[in-house]
């Protein structure tokens, strides 16, 4: 079966008018690309099609429309932050891939809050002990427990705590308060030179934000209470430390020692026979491949038992290396602390879940799902 399929077969499995499909295609539902042998002519997604008619066939119930969503499903907030469409990320419109060519941290801070060329000031803050994990968690957790909530304040105000919260952050990760860019603070925190800077300045524009993503979420669920910048932040950094979110590094380097000492085929062949996922390697929303990842990897040179693993992987099983896999491979070309590909993670998403939570407040409305009991009948 073709993993593309042309207007007439579509319009005849979903039993749709053209204008229909192209409204379809418009919001994001199925994705087109022009036909390599008719440029005049589209094919679209045969996967997104397939999706489309389970949907039909499930019928329009608002339980089955609301466990979708909530699983890699449609879209269950509107907002104009941040989109993935036609394969790559895109911040308020714009190219992520192009933005981590030159832009800074603090550039896609500012056009993801929508706040234009304010300037803020240098924050001195008391950094705790701890290792850097433990002191990110301390200085926002310190924050969230004394920060006004966001109800009843103007934009201005809140664009002064959002830049000290995430200045809060960089200095937890750094270890000591400082200034100047980000990337820079956090480059000379690690011993890196200009080059390992720019790696750096690279990797956190393409994790500054990612849609409504499981962190993001928890975040505007918080915000949607009118709690503080902080506490929200607080939120995303929880959801953000799970192993399947932003805690995937230590995964993904298991699987390297695996194949370093199993030898790299068996090593993929034990966990597909086991049905254990492979970390660092495919992502739902892009299947043909995770832009960050081909973007952050356009920058350096794979070590070389990174890149006989990801030859391996892709040959047998022709997913491609995510965002985690790139991030993993450049804290090892860096020779970067074991924890960095978080703390990196963390520190770029913060603009983020900053921009999602002033969104969220904005818009007035508390985040309140149902949930669908499925326990002993009550008595």
């Amino acid at each position: 079966m073709s993993d593309w399929l042309t207007a007439q077969e579509v319009m005849i499995r979903l039993r749709l008018k053209p204008q229909t499909l192209y409204a379809y295609v418009s919001r994001g539902r199925i994705e087109a690309k022009a036909d390599p042998d008719e440029p005049r002519r589209s094919l679209y997604r045969a996967a997104d099609v397939s999706r489309l008619e389970q949907r039909k066939a499930r019928g329009r119930r608002n339980a089955a429309i609301a466990e979708d969503t909530i699983a890699w499903g449609e879209p269950v907030l509107a907002s104009s932050i941040t989109t993935i469409a036609h394969g790559r990320l895109w911040y308020r419109g714009q190219d992520a891939e192009a933005l981590a060519q030159t832009a800074r941290l603090e550039d896609v801070a500012r056009l993801l809050w929508a706040c234009g060329n304010a300037r803020f000031p240098t924050q001195c803050n008391a950094i705790a002990p701890g290792s850097g994990n433990q002191r990110m968690f301390a200085a926002i957790a310190a924050r969230a427990a004394t920060d006004p909530v966001i109800g009843g304040r103007s934009l201005k105000s809140l664009y002064f705590e959002a830049a000290a919260v995430l200045d809060a952050l960089v200095d937890a990760v750094a270890g000591r308060p400082g200034n100047g860019p980000i990337h820079e603070r956090l480059a000379a925190a690690w011993a890196c030179d200009a080059a390992g800077a720019d790696l750096i300045r690279r990797s956190l524009v393409l994790l500054a934000d990612h849609e409504l993503n499981a962190s993001t979420f928890a975040v505007r669920v918080t915000a949607s209470t009118h709690a503080s910048l902080a506490a929200c932040a607080l939120a995303g950094l929880s959801a953000l430390s799970g192993p399947l979110h932003g805690g995937m590094a230590p995964r993904v380097r298991a699987l390297l020692e695996e194949c370093r000492r199993d030898g790299i085929e068996p090593a993929i062949r034990a966990r597909l026979t086991l049905g254990v996922p492979i970390p660092g390697f495919g992502h739902p929303i892009y299947p043909e491949g995770d832009p960050r990842a081909r973007a952050l990897m356009a920058a350096f040179t794979l070590p070389a038992h990174y890149e006989e693993v990801r030859l391996a992987i892709e040959a047998i099983t022709g997913a491609l290396p995510n965002i985690d896999f790139a991030l993993t491979a450049l804290a090892s070309v860096l020779a970067l602390p074991k924890d960095a590909p978080f703390q990196i993670f963390a520190t770029a998403r913060c603009t983020g879940w900053i921009a999602h939570a002033l969104e969220q407040f904005q818009t007035g409305r508390l985040i309140r799902p149902r949930a669908r009991y499925i326990g002993p009948e009550p008595r």
